[in-house]
């Protein structure tokens, strides 16, 4: 890990990358403190439909088409609208 102060990551930036691009990790500071990290960017893997039934909380979760219903006029009166 290497690590530069913010004046050097601005001027040396391009060789900054192509650190990170080898697999290096690169810190900038500001007056010696840590206030960025730069590493190698990792694209997200492919993304499976309904995946997200397998999380915790949704193993019963089943679509309403009534909850998503529009009101009618009756309803929209009881909650106050025009």
């Amino acid at each position: 890990m290497k690590t530069v102060n913010i004046h050097q990551a601005k001027t040396t930036l391009s060789a900054l990358l192509a650190l990170v691009e080898q697999g290096e990790e690169v810190v900038i500071a500001r007056n010696g403190a840590p206030v960025a990290r730069l590493i190698r960017h990792a694209p997200a893997g492919p993304r499976e439909r309904g995946a997200w039934r397998d999380l915790p909380g949704w193993a019963g979760f089943r679509y309403d088409p009534v909850a998503f219903a529009p009101m009618t006029e009756q309803e929209m009166a009881d909650e106050g609208w025009p």
